[in-house]
């Protein structure tokens, strides 16, 4: 047991206990939707220092929640100081219903991950300090864990919509694209905002469906390429539906772009399979080697679940690989205009070392186009 200083909302949660080193973007790791089912160790000790506001959050609008547990804090929330700060990050917590603990040795409790892996483990707030331990950690004991979980239902898209919305830029903001010639399909398994974001900046105008759409379904949209998104839990679990789905759709011969659980649900398509990792891979400083480029580029991740190399079938090339640990973290399908990355293009941790990878996607949509 590890006691603290209660921040956000009151009560308790269980989840798996990963960590994250990234020293920005805690408004957009606490609203990624693959975060899902897990408490969030921040090994950077200045969390909340900017506050949060309306336009950095990263879950649709129409998706049901943000999923994550709870996150631990080494120290307490100071007052923001950032002249985009609308209100603090503990009520911001509060509002949302995340549990929070500060005081906590953040550096000891990520090495214990590092070693042991990331255990289930229950957080709790209450005000006046009593707590029946007995019964918080039978709820962590009893919880199953994130292997064989299907969580995207969780944080999916109850209903279609279109966007339009650009990437932020200095000094107007957001701005919208019209005229888009381009259409893409997004298939939601818990997509991040700025993914649509990108995808429009990069010339499309998009349809997102929910996770359960059908391949039917998403051909009758008639779109000249498809988007799998990131999404949290086991993707052998979501695959179950998912996969027979998105072989329809490679079938149908069109450009498929896939990132994070896309990537491993469309390497399970294809035919290669994928196992939870020991740490999971958590943070915004993550080298990535593109074999095909010879390009190395810092990426930001958030996976605890890996594509296995060995298990790729000859017609699926490996094209990138964490330069941490060696693991999968791209696929080609050969002589198909499929491919995949295991990271968050988006996030713009380089800043914008892995926006190709949009390009190359629209890129591809062309050249389907032309040869048509």
């Amino acid at each position: 047991m590890i006691a603290g200083e209660g921040l956000g909302a009151v009560g308790s949660a269980v989840g798996e206990v990963c960590f994250n080193t990234a020293m920005t973007g805690y408004q957009e790791i606490l609203t990624d939707p693959s975060y899902t089912g897990q408490i969030i160790t921040f090994t950077f000790p200045h969390i909340g220092n900017v506050g949060v506001n309306g336009d950095d959050s990263e879950i649709s609008n129409l998706a049901a929640t943000s999923g994550v547990r709870g996150c631990i804090l080494r120290a307490g929330i100071t007052e923001p100081s950032n002249y985009r700060a609308t209100r603090h990050l503990d009520q911001w917590l509060k509002e949302r219903g995340i549990i929070a603990i500060a005081g906590i040795d953040t550096r000891a409790l990520t090495a214990r991950i590092r070693e042991e892996g990331m255990p289930n483990g229950v957080i709790a707030h209450q005000p006046d300090g009593e707590f029946d331990i007995a019964a918080l950690k039978a709820e962590a004991a009893a919880w199953s864990g994130l292997e064989g979980m299907d969580l995207v239902p969780e944080v999916t898209t109850g209903q279609s919509y279109t966007w339009d919305e650009m990437r932020w830029s200095w000094p107007d903001g957001f701005s919208r694209r019209e005229n888009a010639d381009i259409h893409v399909v997004a298939i939601d398994y818990g997509l991040k905002r700025n993914i649509l974001r990108c995808l429009v900046s990069a010339g499309c105008h998009v349809t997102v469906l929910p996770a359960t759409a059908t391949a039917e379904e998403v051909l009758d949209r008639k779109p000249d390429g498809i988007f799998l998104s990131n999404g949290p839990g086991d993707p052998a679990a979501t695959g179950e539906y998912a996969v027979p789905q998105i072989k329809k759709l490679l079938d149908s011969g069109l450009p498929l772009f896939g990132i994070c659980l896309g990537h491993q649900m469309l390497a399970r398509a294809l035919g290669a399979s994928t196992s939870k990792m020991h740490q999971g891979h958590h943070g915004a400083n993550h080298p990535v080697k593109d074999y095909t480029t010879g390009k190395v580029e810092i990426t930001s991740m958030n996976h605890g679940f890996a594509v296995d190399r060995d298990s790729l079938p000859d017609d699926v090339e490996e094209t990138h690989v964490s330069l941490f640990d060696g693991s999968n973290c791209g696929i080609s399908a050969r002589n198909r205009p499929v491919f995949s990355v295991q990271y968050h293009p988006e996030a713009s941790p380089g800043p914008q070392d892995s926006h190709y990878l949009f390009e190359r996607f629209i890129a591809s949509i062309e050249q389907h186009r032309q040869a048509g």
